[in-house]
């Protein structure tokens, strides 16, 4: 990964590559570059940057900073899959000194399970847990 770095600077975001990759996401069809926006402006994120490519990756957490954090829109563009980026975002975000008293991480993933077991992630209680999904309407073309 000699060729790539990470950075948790919301300057360097590059959002109308995060908009496109995210409007295309299984978990996101649609989404608007507004609703992105909002969601990286309210939250920490890293990117990982290839630095003959740009943005390569990206991730955030949506969290109070005190006991509760949401690991979401995890994204590796295709070209950089399989080389750990994501592993490493993550353990960054786990490590941001903002994050330290979180006592509850959660996420949700399709496919990606590999990814966030070894990092301590396990399936949760399904008797507990709850969700409420309004319209796409509210948020995507």
């Amino acid at each position: 990964m000699a060729d790539v770095v990470f950075s948790t600077d919301p300057a360097r975001l590059d959002l109308a590559r995060i908009h496109g990759w995210l409007r295309d996401a299984y978990w996101s069809p649609g989404v608007r570059r507004d609703v992105v926006e909002r969601a990286f402006a309210r939250s920490i994120s890293i990117g990982a940057y290839d630095t003959a490519e740009g943005q390569v990756a990206v991730a955030r957490v949506v969290s109070d900073e005190a006991t509760f954090a949401w690991l979401c829109d995890v994204f590796v563009a295709p070209s950089h899959r399989g080389r750990g980026l994501a592993t490493t975002m993550i353990r960054v975000l786990l490590a941001d000194e903002r994050l330290q008293t979180v006592r509850r991480w959660c996420l949700a993933t399709k496919d990606a399970h590999d990814v966030y077991r070894p990092l301590g992630f396990v399936p949760v209680d399904p008797q507990r847990w709850m969700e409420l999904r309004p319209p796409t309407e509210r948020w995507s073309d």
